[in-house]
């Protein structure tokens, strides 16, 4: 029988995923990129290995992946994105918060997506209607939780909203302190986890449309019933742009409110 696009999707993050394991601690080569940003031969590995996986299921499907860009079609229909390592500063300094990333695009909607960890063996998938994680062969559904109060914010450029709005600012927001707790790990491995209910909201400053890095973590968040919206309230690849993520309506309300008051 033909393999599914989400079985797919997970078979293909869990190929990434099994690079990145086998290579971490192991010497890797610096490939300098622009802007202070870099990958290294484990993402050019883990990138191949995931393309493999969906050539050899959908070879007439179209790639866009990180480290080698678009390939397939032009104006295809279907459109896998691919975020092979996502955490290379952490994972080049041998720091285990990495996700790999895998959703695929029809028409104008992401329908399937995977991220997986590879340290934890954990595959968090989405079928564009239901969210789950994989352990051990076993599918359990995400449940959104705002209870842990933990709110991961990316501190990563680029910041195209600032000065109207700094992630550090946020921060250092004595309203912020008062109701969340922060975290910084520099990965969107943190935006499955709001999914998961281990994190109470995911902030980032960007353009994210079609993006490799965040694709696959905003469907999962859709799909498990998370608020979503732009920086501005408005729906997320419009208006200002940016993400805030929340479990739910009143850890979102909250953080708007902070921002806005920037």
């Amino acid at each position: 029988m033909p393999i599914t696009d989400v079985e797919l999707s997970c078979t293909a993050a869990q190929a990434g995923a099994a690079v990145v394991r086998a290579m971490f601690g192991a010497p890797l080569t610096r490939l300098e990129k622009s802007g202070g940003d870099f990958a290294t031969t484990a993402d050019v590995a883990a990138e191949q290995a995931v393309l493999d996986v969906i050539r050899a299921a959908r070879p007439g499907d179209a790639v866009t992946g990180e480290e080698s860009g678009s390939t397939g079609p032009a104006g295809a229909e279907r459109m896998w994105l691919v975020d092979p390592l996502c955490g290379t500063l952490n994972y080049a300094a041998r720091t285990m918060l990495v996700a790999v990333n895998v959703a695929l695009r029809l028409g104008s909607d992401i329908t399937v997506a995977a991220s997986a960890d590879p340290f934890t063996d954990e595959v968090f998938w989405t079928d564009g209607v239901r969210a789950h994680i994989r352990r051990g062969g076993v599918d359990e559904p995400l449940k959104p939780s705002p209870d842990s109060r933990l709110v991961d914010v990316n501190l990563d450029p680029p910041f195209p909203n600032s000065p109207a709005f700094r992630a550090a600012a946020l921060l250092a927001d004595p309203g912020f302190a008062e109701r969340f707790r922060p975290r910084v790990v520099s990965t969107t491995l943190a935006v499955a986890w709001v999914a998961a209910g281990r994190r109470a909201a995911y902030v980032t400053d960007g353009r994210l449309h079609d993006s490799v890095h965040f694709a696959a973590g905003i469907a999962l968040c859709r799909a498990a019933g998370c608020v979503l919206t732009g920086l501005d309230g408005r729906p997320p690849h419009t208006g200002t742009g940016g993400l805030i993520v929340a479990a739910d309506q009143e850890t979102h309300t909250a953080l708007l409110d902070l921002i806005r008051n920037q």
